[in-house]
């Protein structure tokens, strides 16, 4: 909370990415790359709640690992 009202975070994690395919999924030091954000997001004192946009079902599976609330994206293609 700030300054007397609510922060929602929003942690943008896109599936497919051209440069490093699944990176977001990718293990580093033993925890998915979104475990990292996730984590600093709860860690910080000002959101009172974070959530996920993807379109990726991979990406959604590690945050429900990690307990954590995720919701699909609907891709625009």
């Amino acid at each position: 909370m700030y300054k007397g009202k609510k922060i929602l975070g929003i942690i943008p994690a896109r599936g497919g990415s051209k440069g490093i395919p699944s990176k977001n999924i990718i293990e580093i030091y033993g925890k998915p790359l979104i475990q990292y954000s996730i984590e600093c997001a709860n860690s910080s004192k000002y959101l009172d709640r974070t959530v996920i946009s993807t379109d990726d079902l991979e990406i959604k599976a590690v945050a429900v690992l990690v307990d954590y609330y995720s919701f699909r994206k609907v891709s625009e293609a």
